[in-house]
């Protein structure tokens, strides 16, 4: 066979396959599937084996008003002496704003209250975060979702109240979060990858990952606080 045709017919399998995943895609529905009406909310209680809740990107913190979300992009506040806060969604392009305001004055210890957002940011950020040293605190009230755990992971010491809710779940890494199973495989494997090393590096064990891997985007995997420490994402459980 010809190197021409054989290449041609790889790229007749290639798009034989992205016919077939395109098809399963759209017998399912180009869109996210609707949240399960029997999954328990997110601010009932958790117990080892009843994890999963629905996710919502922008929760409210128990003892805050429902007209009160959360900011839409990362905001970083000082809270008193080198104690500052982060807090909001992780919007594109707040890693390099966060950092240049880092830069600026750096604090020694940031509290972090975030429901996620973009994971390439979190990365970024994160790194920077071990680079400086940081130490970061979650208290009773806080929650950190979806990508935010890759912020928590940056912390050279990591102490979570054990009533803060850590949480992680499956992640789009392409543009779109609306993607045909053939264009976004790519990406999701690598963005997978790329995490996975970045735990690694964090000193984090990546295996923490099985459970983001087993929860669709609709749902979140809370950690309990045996599994922070096991998993090494908090260094310390602080509460009683």
């Amino acid at each position: 066979m010809t190197p021409r045709r054989a290449m041609a017919g790889i790229l007749l399998f290639q798009l034989g396959l992205a016919a077939f995943l395109f098809a399963g895609d759209l017998r399912t529905g180009l869109s996210l599937r609707a949240p399960d009406p029997q999954a328990p909310a997110f601010q009932q209680p958790v117990r080892p084996g009843d994890q999963r809740r629905t996710y919502e990107p922008r929760p409210a913190r128990e003892g805050l008003p429902v007209s009160e979300p959360m900011p839409e992009r990362l905001v970083l506040t000082r809270e008193n002496g080198d104690l500052w806060r982060l807090e909001g969604m992780i919007a594109p392009g707040d890693a390099e704003r966060i950092i240049g305001q880092l830069t600026e004055d750096m604090p020694a210890r940031l509290t972090l209250n975030s429901s996620g957002g973009s994971v390439q940011d979190a990365l970024s950020l994160g790194r920077r975060l071990r680079e400086a040293g940081m130490e970061i605190e979650m208290g009773a009230q806080d929650v950190c979702l979806s990508a935010c755990p890759y912020l928590l992971a940056g912390g050279s010491e990591r102490r979570v109240d054990r009533r803060a809710r850590v949480g992680l779940h499956q992640h789009y890494f392409g543009e779109s979060t609306i993607l045909p199973a053939f264009v976004a495989v790519e990406n999701i494997q690598r963005g997978q990858g790329e995490v996975m090393a970045y735990l690694d590096e964090m000193g984090v064990d990546p295996m923490v990952m099985t459970h983001a891997l087993g929860t669709p985007p609709d749902e979140i995997y809370l950690l309990v606080p045996d599994e922070l420490t096991r998993y090494r994402m908090a260094t310390e459980i602080t509460g009683d």
